[in-house]
């Protein structure tokens, strides 16, 4: 093992060592807010029809929620330990499974919607630093400003309306058409068709947010001394722009991307719900609404994991940019 992959190892375990207690304070606060707030699940099991008390009585003990919460918090920590999230509910299968069934769906919508708004963020920053003030930048920074201020869930509803109900040009929800071939390429393209106004919904304020910070970097970098140096040696304008000022700009932007990671995931939970996306923000949704304790906490859980790992390669890939930041 060189001194290169030593260190980097190193960082990893010491940044995993760090995150025990963040997450262990994670599933404490969760697990007494969650069972404090009011409503019961039994009460959604049995339904809206009077049931014996016996019966309840015998659910209540069946799912552990006869016991004092201090027991029952307790034991759902021994489950964990043990790689046990519990079991839903609603759904009557095992927590863990109930989640990996929807994360591909919410990865897929997250992780498009964070390119978008990576890509077509930057590409704006840097159209509007290379003519500043100009009717272009202007325009990016009014379409930036109104991107930034709408909320996702009403942008959804306009995507809707405008681009599946009167144009017809996108399917409205869902994830794929009933009527798409099971396999092959007539699901990917079903698949494709049905992100795109979800992907969109969900991007557009990061991308706003992305284009404004990577303008102001980007207008930073292009006045320093040796992009002055660069211009003085005849290197072309493109040459300067996109080789010797674009990387260095990025480094406010890979901390930006990282630090958007867990909004998009929370944003996914209203762009889900709208667009009936069957992934972890619609199945958290359909968990409160029954009160689905142990599914709700899994969620908590794995988003709270998941942003911590892209924290962790956010930081990994800024030391990579800017050798000067040491691991």
């Amino acid at each position: 093992m060189d001194g290169t992959t030593a260190t980097l190892f190193q960082f990893v375990l010491r940044r995993a060592l760090q995150a025990i207690p963040l997450l262990l304070g994670v599933v404490v606060v969760n697990f007494v807010i969650i069972h404090l707030a009011p409503g019961n699940p039994i009460d959604i099991l049995v339904g809206d029809f009077p049931a014996p008390p016996e019966y309840v009585a015998r659910l209540s003990r069946d799912f552990g929620l006869d016991r004092p919460l201090w027991e029952q918090l307790f034991l759902y920590f021994g489950r964990l330990v043990q790689g046990d999230l519990g079991f839903s509910f609603a759904n009557r299968q095992p927590v863990l499974g109930v989640i990996l069934d929807r994360l591909p769906a919410t990865l897929l919508l997250s992780g498009t919607a964070l390119v978008l708004a990576a890509v077509l963020g930057v590409a704006l920053g840097v159209l509007s630093s290379r003519r500043p003030y100009s009717i272009l930048d202007n325009f990016t920074s009014v379409l930036s400003l109104v991107g930034f201020s709408m909320p996702v869930f009403w942008l959804g509803q306009l995507l809707i309306m405008g681009f599946a109900l009167e144009l017809r040009w996108f399917p409205a929800q869902g994830m794929v058409s009933l009527r798409a071939d099971p396999s092959g390429w007539g699901r990917m393209l079903s698949i494709a068709a049905h992100l795109i106004l979800p992907a969109l919904a969900l991007s557009v304020r990061f991308l706003a947010l992305n284009s404004r910070i990577s303008r102001a970097s980007m207008l930073e970098i292009l006045r320093q001394e040796y992009i002055v140096t660069a211009r003085a040696k005849g290197l072309s304008e493109g040459r300067i722009v996109y080789i010797h000022a674009l990387r260095n700009s990025m480094l406010p932007i890979v901390t930006v991307i990282g630090f958007n990671f867990g909004f998009l995931l929370a944003g996914s939970a209203l762009v889900e719900t709208v667009f009936a996306w069957p992934g972890i923000g619609r199945l958290l949704y359909d968990s409160i609404t029954s009160r689905d304790y142990p599914v709700i906490m899994g969620i908590f859980l794995a988003v709270c994991a998941g942003i911590i790992i892209v924290n962790l390669l956010t930081d990994i890939a800024y030391a990579y940019l800017d050798p000067r930041v040491k691991l």
